[in-house]
């Protein structure tokens, strides 16, 4: 298995992300674009020692960029929707 820290990259703090914490006890984490349901589970059990029960895992494309007459392109990214267990909460994300 990889490194945990390879997989979950960071957390999202975003109003939306705070309304899913109240009403369904979820968090929201930017993860890296080939990792799948499984190893995210298991890196943020490892990480933060909670319970997962559920999670969804989005990915975002990058969006087309213009400046001038030059276009560029914003890296496609993954998000993981992940639901703990009734009870578990990450206490490094309480205070943020």
């Amino acid at each position: 298995m990889r490194d945990p820290r390879e997989i979950v990259i960071n957390p999202i703090i975003t109003e939306k992300g705070a309304n899913l914490k109240k009403e369904g006890n979820a968090n929201l984490f930017k993860i890296a674009i080939n990792a799948n349901k499984i190893e995210v589970k298991k890196a943020i059990e490892e990480m933060f020692d909670v319970k997962v029960k559920k999670i969804n895992i989005i990915r975002q494309r990058g969006k087309v960029k213009k400046l001038g007459r030059y276009t560029g392109k914003r890296p496609d990214w993954k998000k993981a929707v992940v639901f703990l267990a009734k009870d578990e909460n990450i206490r490094e994300l309480e205070a943020l």
